[in-house]
Parts: C-alpha cells; sequence; structure tokens
C-alpha cells in the first residue's frame, strides 16, 4: 500500500469513528435537552472537544484489527471512538489540573463558561471557578461514556469483558502518570530522566498507544503473543512519540505543529530535556529562565539555545530515536504478519521523521 492509499483508508476509517461520534453527541443532547438548555449545551460544548482532532487513538484500535485480519470496521469505530471519548475526558481534566483556559488558540471549556459568567458580571475568581466546575462535569460524561461506547459496539460476553479490562487499564495508568506529573511539577529537586520517561509512559504512551493496540487486537482473535507484543511496540513508540513532542514543544514550527513553542518554556514542563539540562553547566542560566511566566520571546531565544549547547536537545532526539527502532524491531517478531507491518510502520517512520 503506498502512501497515497494509507491516506485513503485512514481517511475512511476516521470518517466511521466521526459517525459514531456524531450518532453519540447527537443522542447525548437530545436526552439533556429536556433537563435544560444548560445542560445541552455542555454537550455541545463537550462535542466540540472531540472535533478537529487527528483521531490518533482509534487509529491505532483500526490498525491492529484490519493488520490483524479483521472485518467487522463497524465495531472496530466503537471501539476507537471510545478511545477517542476517553482522550477528550483526560485532555478536559488535564487542563483543569494545569488551570488552562485555552487550548489550541480557544477557550477550552472552562474558558467558555469563564468568559461567560465574566460577561454577566461575576468576578474573575467566581468565573473562573464556574468554568473549572463545569469542565469536571463534563470531563467525568466523556470519561463514563468511553466505557459505554464499548457496549455499544455489539461485543458481547469474555471479548466484551476483556476489552473493558483494557479501556480500564488505560484509564488507571493515565491516572498514575497524571499524579506524578503534577508531584514533579511541585518537587524542588531536580527531576531523573527515568522518572520522566515513567510519567510520560504512564501518562500518555499507555492509552494512545499501547491500550489502543491491544484493543484492536483482542477486538480482532489475535493470539496472546500478538497482544503483549503490539503492547511492548505500543510502549516504545509512545514513549518516543512523547520525547518527541516535548522537544518540538520548544523547537518545533508552530505553523505545523499548532502549538506555542514558548508555553513548555514558561511553565516549566518537566521534560527529558530538562532533566538532561539539569546536570549541566547551562543549568546554572537556564532555571533562571525556564518556568518564568513572563519569559519574553528574546529569553525564549536564549533558553533554546542553552538547552542545545548543553546537548539536552540532541539527548532527547537520540533517546528518542532508540525507542522508535526498538519499537520497529517489536514488529520483526514472527507472529506480527505482513500486513500488521505495513499497517504499523508508517506510525514508527512518522517519529523518526520528525527528528531527523
Amino acid at each position: 500500500m503506498d502512501r497515497h492509499d494509507q491516506v485513503a483508508v485512514a481517511a475512511q476509517r476516521g470518517a466511521l469513528v466521526d459517525a459514531v461520534l456524531e450518532r453519540f453527541f447527537s443522542l447525548a443532547k437530545k436526552r439533556a435537552s429536556p433537563l435544560g438548555s444548560s445542560y445541552e449545551h455542555l454537550w455541545g460544548l463537550l462535542e466540540r472537544n472531540t472535533q478537529g482532532g487527528k483521531r490518533f487513538r482509534p487509529r491505532m484500535v483500526m490498525a491492529a484489527y484490519a493488520g490483524l485480519g479483521g472485518d467487522d470496521m463497524d465495531a472496530a469505530a466503537y471501539v476507537g471512538a471510545s478511545f477517542e471519548l476517553l482522550h477528550t475526558a483526560l485532555i478536559v481534566h488535564d487542563d483543569v489540573i494545569d488551570r488552562d483556559f485555552v487550548r489550541r488558540g480557544i477557550p477550552n471549556i472552562s474558558g467558555t463558561y469563564r468568559d461567560h459568567a465574566v460577561g454577566r458580571g461575576a468576578s474573575v475568581e467566581i468565573a473562573e471557578h464556574r468554568g473549572v466546575s463545569a469542565a469536571v462535569i463534563a470531563g467525568d460524561l466523556a470519561l463514563f461514556n468511553a466505557y459505554r461506547l464499548i457496549d455499544r459496539s455489539g461485543v458481547t460476553g469474555a471479548m466484551r469483558d476483556r476489552l473493558l479490562d483494557i479501556l480500564d487499564e488505560a484509564m488507571f495508568a493515565s491516572a498514575a502518570g497524571e499524579l506524578l506529573d503534577v508531584d514533579l511539577s511541585m518537587a524542588t529537586a531536580a527531576p531523573l530522566v527515568d522518572e520522566i520517561l515513567t510519567m510520560e509512559r504512564l501518562k500518555t504512551a499507555v492509552y494512545s498507544f499501547e491500550t489502543p493496540l491491544q484493543a484492536g487486537a483482542v477486538l480482532a482473535g489475535a493470539s496472546e503473543a500478538a497482544v503483549a507484543t503490539l503492547g511492548e511496540f505500543g510502549r516504545e513508540i509512545g514513549i518516543a512519540y512523547q520525547i518527541v513532542d516535548d522537544v518540538l514543544g520548544v523547537f518545533g514550527e508552530e505553523e505545523s505543529t499548532g502549538k506555542t513553542t514558548i508555553g513548555d518554556l514558561r511553565e516549566g514542563k518537566r521534560t527529558v530535556m530538562i532533566a538532561f539540562a539539569c546536570s549541566t553547566p547551562e543549568w546554572a542560566r537556564l532555571q533562571q529562565l525556564i518556568g518564568d511566566p513572563d519569559l519574553t520571546h528574546e529569553q525564549a531565544i536564549e533558553a533554546r539555545l542553552l538547552l542545545v549547547q548543553c546537548g539536552a536537545k540532541a539527548f532527547a532526539e537520540d533517546l528518542a530515536r532508540g525507542y522508535a527502532q526498538r519499537a520497529l524491531a517489536r514488529l520483526a517478531e514472527p507472529h506480527i504478519p505482513a500486513a500488521l507491518r505495513d499497517e504499523l510502520h508508517p506510525v514508527a517512520e512518522t517519529v523518526l521523521n520528525r527528528v531527523r
């Protein structure tokens, strides 16, 4: 399958997931309507938060499913949509934890409700409380209904139970990773690289790569060996992806990533680069810059230069390449069919291309 065909197949699968989510939210809004326009509005905002994404987690579910011979793509779309709704829940709650009121340059759920309250004369403090309260409710709804979408897939019996267990593992690990992220952000001691890697695996890689791939494999009736190997592939490539994402969060092009390249520096986000830089002479100056909410663009340029000079950027890129290469090696296992290798090789290649 050439690149053009891969894009076309991904678009077709994405359309199936979109249709599942559109039906789900249409029914939810109709159900909410008799309970008040405010509640219906909240469901509309939650739906908006699921739109416009890359559908990356459903892509992992459906790639594993199709690569292992699955042919009920409608069922796979429901399982994929459950992971997308889980993703929505986690980012809504993550914004609450980070006290963020904007995502991708526009007000998120917290920000929308905050701005509305301010417009009606509320103080900033009360408005922000209203905003985060609404976001907690919305995130709870998304989280619970992620499990309900598994039920709506039509899968029953032992396979349904297994899929629910996999989704539960995704949520369980992500909560542990989120807590570790909070702990690291408050720690006074310099973070260790291994601590950052553990946090990023638990918070992101498990629910974004490991478990979606395993869910697709289980749905396809794959062997336990294949399910386990896909989990290992997902772990390695998920960590690589997150390392690269953190590098691009500081050094990327905002036009292509859609993210500001100064936000992580102002936040003082704990990344592999920062953990490495802490042990270098350049840290004495970097420490004065990173974590300053008023960091100027000129100071950000200086911080980036120091991250390059101390070797932190190169270290992170090399580490990401190593994880991506190990992920590719997992696909060489004899119980991984060629069709599945074809599905997943581009995922690893995408990561490698981002650091070339």
